[in-house]
């Protein structure tokens, strides 16, 4: 049985619909993210999943308990964490940690050898303030507060938005972790290189799934050629690229312009001509192997769903 069911899911504030038509399974033991920008809808969808809002159409379930009949106790086996940090800013670390383990008529002694690698961190600044630490430990302390009641299924939130680099590894880390010790995960994030990070992905834009696919199975179906462009001019490298009539899609990707076009349409030599046609004399071609974040952009462009 599937830990997570939803099918049909739709959710509208006023004139906006947030959530349109949703369908996915997640099953147990697994750590499934939902990949997509900002307003894509991952938090209204994660709101109804945890029984904190009301779909308008659709249901949903979460260990086989109905998110609306069995609210109660769905609440009981997850753990949610909020994309905003939303603990006790005025109390202490421990303070917080032993204030929602009581929420859930748990204790801390009872369920720490869950939270001893992530707490074992924070145990150093167990008396100061919530409010006075940094982000990457009021990420921890947020995470161990979701997980003092040995929840079943965590619901992350964007737990890395605005997190330094170093911190976002070793909160993955911990995830594998959990995920070892039978939690199912499910996670949400802005960033697509989080994506190669989870078992399976669903991409979400503007409310809709695009697709959902193990990581490797969705920059499989990219069924274009790939180039990596990098030059001194990069505005006026990307407005020339997307004038040639064989390009089927550019965009900056880091340092460089991601070019896509139809295989064996063009080459590297072909498109090196050009730009130094267009005065790119110092321009770089490679080709480059696609990444979740080119398959994303490719179907979000073409208004594929």
């Amino acid at each position: 049985m599937a830990m997570v069911e939803a099918q049909g899911l739709k959710r509208s504030y006023g004139g906006l619909e947030a959530l349109k038509g949703l369908s996915f399974e997640v099953e147990r033991n697994e750590i499934f993210g939902i990949i997509g920008p900002d307003g894509a809808g991952k938090t209204t969808l994660f709101r109804v999943l945890t029984t904190l809002l009301l779909a308008d159409e659709g249901g949903a379930s979460v260990d086989g308990l109905d998110v609306v009949k069995d609210f109660m106790a769905i609440r009981e086996r997850v753990g949610y964490m909020p994309g905003r940090f939303s603990l006790y800013q005025d109390l202490s670390v421990e303070e917080n940690l032993r204030f929602f383990a009581t929420v859930f008529g748990a204790k801390v002694e009872e369920n720490y050898e869950l939270i001893a690698d992530i707490y074992g961190r924070l145990e150093p600044f167990r008396k100061r303030r919530a409010g006075a630490l940094s982000g990457g430990m009021k990420q921890k302390l947020a995470l161990c507060c979701a997980l003092i009641h040995r929840p079943r299924i965590l619901f992350l939130d964007e737990p890395t938005t605005g997190v330094d680099p170093v911190s976002r590894a070793e909160f993955w880390e911990m995830l594998r972790r959990l995920r070892g010790q039978g939690i199912t995960i499910l996670v949400s994030t802005p960033y697509m290189d989080e994506a190669s990070l989870c078992d399976r992905i669903a991409l979400i834009q503007d409310g809709r799934f695009l697709d959902i696919d193990s990581p490797a199975g969705v920059v499989s179906k990219y069924g274009k050629e790939l180039f990596a462009v990098r030059g001194k001019r990069m505005s006026a490298l990307l407005s020339d690229l997307r004038a040639n009539a064989k390009v089927a899609s550019c965009f900056a990707f880091g340092d460089s312009q991601h070019v896509a076009a139809a295989p064996g349409s063009l080459s590297v030599e072909e498109l090196e001509r050009y730009l130094v046609s267009r005065g790119h004399e110092d321009a770089e071609v490679s080709r480059v192997e696609p990444s979740v974040e080119d398959l994303f952009m490719d179907i979000a462009s073409s208004g594929a769903v």
